[in-house]
């Protein structure tokens, strides 16, 4: 019997003036009812401010969750329907928190902030059924106009997707590719499906060398992956 997969995606970093929030690690992957789904925080210079943690589902707005008092750096605040042992925290410093979710379900699924006095950084938190299938790709090439320029864009639509959270990346010729990367958050549609698109802008050279250009959307415990190169395009 197929299990069910809890998958944390973290956003590394944000600056806000003098004031950098991290959170990790990158990705942790849990097995649904009686796991557990830890997200650490470090305020980094401030330790003056509690961690302040918020839960936002898809549509919705920020619960408030947790805190912890400054007073004895040693209880927890509650928000209203947030409650121990469900949602615990703890800290090892004024600086380093801990927002722990135990027996994670599908209900958990949402974006989870940590939030200081003038920052913020956040968690994607997915409870997601292994059975669900993959998100289905389509990449389109460059337009006939943008041929005739220096650069050219790649657009990668992802559809069917089960939830309203996906990891996308691309890679040039096997490589990586981090710049030049624009992608529109999920977008839910009448079926309650998903749906984004992902567009990478090269220079017109780099296409001319026919490398295969690949979008990968991760949406829970599911891939798609799809290709494109020049020669493979219609000239028309």
């Amino acid at each position: 019997m197929l299990g069910t997969l809890c998958t944390l995606i973290t956003a590394l970093t944000c600056v806000s003036g003098v004031t950098v929030v991290t959170q990790k690690p990158p990705v942790v992957t849990e097995r649904k009812g009686e796991t557990t789904a830890t997200m650490d925080c470090n305020l980094g210079t401030v330790t003056g401010s509690a961690a302040r943690w918020y839960k936002q589902v898809p549509g919705g707005v920020p619960q408030y969750m947790s805190r912890w008092y400054q007073t004895g750096w040693s209880s927890v605040e509650y928000g209203s329907g947030f409650s121990s042992p469900k949602f615990t925290s703890n800290h090892q410093s004024k600086s380093d928190y801990c927002l722990i979710i135990n027996n994670v379900e599908e209900a958990d699924s949402a974006v989870y902030y940590c939030k200081t006095w003038d920052s913020s950084v956040y968690d994607y938190l997915i409870v997601s059924d292994s059975t669900l299938p993959p998100p289905v790709l389509t990449i389109l090439p460059p337009s006939s106009d943008e041929l005739k320029s220096n650069k050219v864009t790649l657009v990668c639509l992802a559809s069917q997707m089960a939830m309203g959270y996906a990891d996308v990346s691309w890679t040039a010729g096997g490589n990586p590719v981090t710049g030049d990367i624009a992608t529109s958050g999920p977008v839910p549609q009448a079926d309650k499906t998903f749906q984004l698109s992902s567009c990478l802008t090269v220079d017109m050279s780099e296409w001319n060398q026919d490398k295969v250009f690949s979008c990968k959307v991760t949406v829970g415990s599911k891939f798609a992956e799809k290709g494109i190169k020049k020669s493979e395009c219609s000239t028309e």
